[in-house]
C-alpha cells in the first residue's frame, strides 16, 4: 500500500477532514430523534464533545458549566489552576501579552512549581458545584497526580503526551507501567495522543477506558511544523477505529476513541464522527466562548515548553456563550456554534440513529467540498469563505 516518492521510498496517502465528504442516507431520521449519547466508564454524557485540557479553555467555572450543560471539560494539572491561588491575574497578563512577547510570557509563566495541594482543591471546587471531575496529566507525574485527584472524588484521569505508547524507553527517569496503572486506579483511565493501529491496540490491552487520537492538528499545535510528526485526522481516525473494532472482536471489550484536534466546524466534527470516532476533544471552538478564561485566547499544552516549545498562543476572539456554541441559536454563519445541533442534523440525514450508525456513513473522497460553489463567499470573506 502506498505510492512512490523516491527510489526505493514509499509512502502512504493519508487524508483530512478538508478532504473528505459525507453521502446521505437512503433513510433520514428526524434530528430531535437521535441518540448521541457517551459513555465511559459506567457514567453517560449527552454531548460527545470534550473540551480540551489547555488553560485558555478550562478552568472550574467552565468545567462546572459544561458538566451542566451534558459533556465534559478537562483540567489541566500541568497548567496556571495548580501553579497559582489566583490564576485569573496570570491568564489576563497572558491575554494581554503582545505577540513579539507572548511565547516567553507563557514559558516564564509556567516555571512557577505545581502545588499539590491545588490540585485536590480545584477538583473539590467542582465537585462542590456539581460538575464532573475530570483532569489531564503527563505520564510521569500521573501515578502522584492521579493518587490526589481520586481522594478528591475525580471522575476521569487523563494521561496525556504528543505521543504516548505502551512500551517507552528512558534512562533518565521512571516510565509509566499502563497496565499497572489502569488496574491500579479506580477512576476510568483515558489515553492519550496516538495514531497509529498497532499502538492503539497496545494502548488498548492496558485496559484504558478510552483514547485520544491525534497528533498535530489542534489549531494552537506547532507540533507538525517543530518536530514533522503527524497524522492527518481522517486516516488517523479510521486506523483507531479499526483497531478498536479488533480488540472488541478479540477481548469483547469496546474502548471508545476521541477524535482530539483538528475540528474548527460542526462539519469536522460530524466527519470525524463517521470515520469511526465516539466521541471529540476540542480546544478552539469552546476558547470562543464566554466562559473560557482566555478571553479569546488560547496555547496548546506544550506551549510553555522551556527548551522546544511545540505551540503558540492564537487569537480566536469571544463568539457568545458556551450554551450557543453548544446548542445554539447560532449566531455565526460558518459551523462554529450549535455543535450539537449540527451533529444532530447531520446524524438525522445520513439515517444514523446512533453514534455507532453514524460510523459506518458512506464516506467520499472530495478535495473541493470547501470550494465548489463558494466564489462569493470566498471574495467576501462570509461563510466557508472566511
Amino acid at each position: 500500500m502506498g505510492e512512490w516518492i523516491g527510489r526505493g521510498r514509499k509512502a502512504r496517502r493519508c487524508y483530512g477532514f478538508d478532504e473528505i465528504a459525507l453521502v446521505p442516507g437512503n433513510v433520514t431520521i428526524n434530528p430531535s430523534e437521535v441518540d448521541t449519547t457517551l459513555e465511559i466508564g459506567k457514567k453517560k454524557y449527552r454531548v460527545p464533545i470534550i473540551a480540551s485540557a489547555m488553560d485558555g479553555v478550562v478552568d472550574v467555572d467552565f468545567a462546572v458549566a459544561m458538566s451542566k450543560l451534558g459533556g465534559i471539560a478537562a483540567l489541566n494539572l500541568e497548567g496556571v489552576q495548580t501553579r497559582y491561588d489566583n490564576p485569573k491575574e496570570v491568564l489576563r497578563r497572558i491575554a494581554s501579552a503582545s505577540l513579539e512577547e507572548a511565547t516567553r510570557l507563557i514559558q516564564q509563566c509556567y516555571r512557577q512549581p505545581i502545588q499539590e495541594k491545588l490540585i485536590g482543591k480545584r477538583i473539590r471546587e467542582i465537585k462542590k458545584r456539581g460538575g464532573t471531575a475530570c483532569v489531564s496529566s503527563i505520564p510521569q507525574r500521573a501515578e502522584r497526580f492521579a493518587k490526589l485527584a481520586q481522594d478528591a472524588g475525580c471522575d476521569i484521569f487523563i494521561v496525556q503526551s504528543t505521543v504516548s505508547t505502551v512500551r517507552h524507553i528512558s534512562t533518565e527517569y521512571k516510565t509509566l507501567d499502563f497496565h499497572k496503572f489502569c488496574k491500579s486506579v479506580k477512576m476510568p483511565i483515558i489515553i492519550g495522543n496516538c495514531v497509529t493501529y498497532q499502538t492503539t491496540i497496545e494502548l488498548m490491552e492496558t485496559g484504558a477506558a478510552a483514547l485520544l487520537i491525534g497528533i498535530g492538528p489542534g489549531a494552537a499545535c506547532t507540533t507538525r511544523g517543530v518536530l514533522g510528526l503527524g497524522v492527518p485526522q481522517v486516516t488517523a481516525t479510521c486506523d483507531a477505529a479499526a483497531a478498536r473494532d479488533f480488540v472488541y472482536k478479540k477481548y469483547g471489550r469496546y474502548v471508545p476513541i476521541i477524535t482530539d484536534g483538528g475540528m474548527s466546524t460542526g462539519g469536522d466534527i460530524c466527519k470525524a464522527f463517521a470515520c469511526g470516532s465516539d466521541a471529540v476533544m476540542v480546544g478552539s471552538a469552546f476558547a470562543r466562548s464566554k466562559e473560557a478564561p482566555g478571553g479569546g485566547y488560547h496555547w496548546g499544552m506544550a506551549t510553555p515548553h522551556a527548551n522546544l516549545p511545540r505551540g503558540t498562543r492564537i487569537h480566536v476572539g469571544t463568539t457568545g456563550s458556551l450554551e450557543e456554541i453548544l446548542y445554539g441559536p447560532a449566531r455565526t454563519d460558518d459551523g462554529t456554534q450549535n455543535l450539537m445541533g449540527a451533529l444532530q442534523t447531520c446524524m438525522g440525514n445520513v439515517g444514523a440513529q446512533s453514534i455507532r450508525e453514524l460510523q459506518m456513513a458512506e464516506i467520499i473522497i472530495a478535495p473541493s467540498i470547501r470550494t465548489e460553489g463558494k466564489v462569493f463567499q470566498q471574495a467576501q470573506r462570509v461563510g466557508m469563505g472566511k
